[in-house]
């Protein structure tokens, strides 16, 4: 499984931080099993997958919410290209203090991220947002009709945008996945992992990582 962080100036740390640590040791783990299977066969096993943090545009860093400078280990692929990610994950950040400069909100105005999301979901890559970040994809269209959840403080401008607002900590809609505010983003990667690794895998992370996972996930319908 690779996954791409999308990350742009002013994103919430935890937003990011916390799915990609949690998928970081899902790989690591997930890559010591395939190794186990082959009983340590001369040559190379194929790799679990890999996460990183992604941009739109070439840069060394960005500037999370609260002034964290995190390293860019490329841009966003194009949903055609041979490097697509599998999973797309989209951290929120900023969106309801309106910051015009670095901030979800301002990414929603300048339109590039939107419309990069907008491209990926009809390409069919499966999308996950943190907090407000599923207020991104409200603004791409990807959640009109669709079964979501954000940051309780944007709840009402999330249902107004068209999308369906259930109330859980964590929705999953096949392709769609969204989470509500920021911790909810490691619930989400959890649940992620369990699906894709299985159950021991998403229990060896939360447990190295000290982490109760909470609520249950709004399945499929």
């Amino acid at each position: 499984m690779n996954v791409d962080v999308l990350v742009y100036d002013g994103f919430d740390e935890l937003d990011g931080i916390g799915p990609y640590e949690v998928f970081d040791y899902a790989l690591t783990y997930a890559g010591e099993e395939d190794k186990d299977a082959v009983n340590g066969a001369a040559g190379d096993v194929d790799a679990a997958g890999r996460v990183r943090y992604v941009t739109l545009d070439v840069r060394e860093t960005v500037t999370a919410s609260h002034g964290t400078r995190v390293g860019v280990d490329g841009t966003l692929p194009g949903p055609d290209s041979d490097d697509a990610p599998d999973l797309l994950v989209v951290p929120g950040g900023g969106w309801n203090g309106r910051d015009e400069e670095a901030s979800a909100w301002a990414e929603a105005q300048r339109g590039d991220v939107p419309d990069a999301l907008a491209a990926h979901h009809a390409a069919g890559t499966r999308i996950a947002s943190v907090c407000t970040g599923s207020m991104l994809l409200a603004e791409a269209g990807v959640t009109d009709g669709r079964r979501a959840v954000t940051h309780a403080a944007a709840i009402d401008e999330l249902r107004a945008s068209g999308a369906q607002v259930v109330d859980a900590r964590v929705v999953d809609d096949g392709d769609l996945l969204t989470a509500g505010g920021v911790t909810s983003g490691i619930d989400l990667a959890l649940y992620i992992v369990e699906t894709t690794f299985g159950e021991a895998i998403a229990e060896r992370v939360a447990t190295v990582i000290e982490y109760e996972p909470r609520h249950a996930v709004a399945s499929p319908e």
